[in-house]
């Protein structure tokens, strides 16, 4: 007798606000489709990280969940364990849930950008400014360390760490050669929005790197590719972080 073994149906989805812009839904069904998967991704959106236990529990067979804007700090205090990357960074974009309903939070936008980042490398010099100071940034910033840049973050709000926007000047842009958009200005469907930079200083010599994909062509991008300057979105980096999501809720 040959026995056929199914595979057992398990749900995924996606935490996080005003998410409809995101393409993890369709990866992760087009996925399950090719690779003959009866597993199921949905959209979680929620007013409130306080919502996630809820979906926790009236979810039946939810393995695992992405976790995304704003919610990838917040998430940490609904959660059981952290993995040590995790925890270094302080955000989470991945959790696991055990057997016995055991939240485990991982990090893996790291990856994804430093992976999707190095197929530009090497630039000129290693100095980057990250844009925003959110969760997203932390993981960007946690990379960039382990890739040896020294880099500053800038934001609409002033931190120990950072800068002020305003503060930013031809010699802020021209000494820092990768920025890096952490914020989620010029996320569809306000494409028209993006960070407030002196967009003239930057050069050939520059990267911007923009974590939006939702459009492919961000203002922040255009504004950069009038002066010369290469660029990229954040589409390679969602593949590299959900691929490493799927391993890890696989493990």
């Amino acid at each position: 007798m040959i026995i056929i073994k199914r595979n057992r149906v398990s749900k995924f989805g996606l935490i996080g606000k005003n998410i409809g812009y995101s393409f993890s839904k369709t990866f992760f069904s087009e996925k399950f489709e090719k690779e003959n998967l009866d597993h199921t991704y949905e959209n979680f959106d929620i007013p409130s990280i306080a919502f996630f236990p809820r979906i926790i529990s009236e979810t039946p067979s939810l393995k695992g969940v992405n976790v995304t804007i704003p919610y990838k700090e917040e998430v940490i205090n609904f959660l059981d364990e952290l993995d040590e990357e995790a925890k270094k960074i302080g955000a989470v974009n991945t959790v696991k849930i055990s057997e016995k309903g055991k939240r485990i939070g991982y990090n893996t936008d790291h990856f994804g950008f430093q992976k999707s980042l190095e197929a530009f490398l090497p630039l000129q010099q290693k100095t980057a400014l990250i844009l925003g100071t959110g969760g997203a940034s932390k993981a960007v910033a946690y990379a960039l360390d382990k890739l040896g840049f020294e880099f500053k973050f800038a934001s609409r709000k002033k931190t120990t760490a950072g800068l002020l926007y305003s503060e930013l000047d031809r010699s802020t842009v021209e000494n820092h050669l990768l920025i890096v958009n952490c914020t989620p200005l010029g996320t569809f469907p306000n494409i028209a929005d993006c960070p407030p930079l002196p967009y003239q200083f930057l050069t050939k010599n520059h990267l911007l790197f923009d974590l939006i994909y939702n459009p492919a062509e961000t203002e922040f991008l255009k504004r950069g590719k009038l002066q010369g300057t290469k660029t990229s979105n954040g589409l390679r980096m969602l593949e590299l972080q959900a691929e490493k999501a799927w391993e890890i809720w696989n493990s």
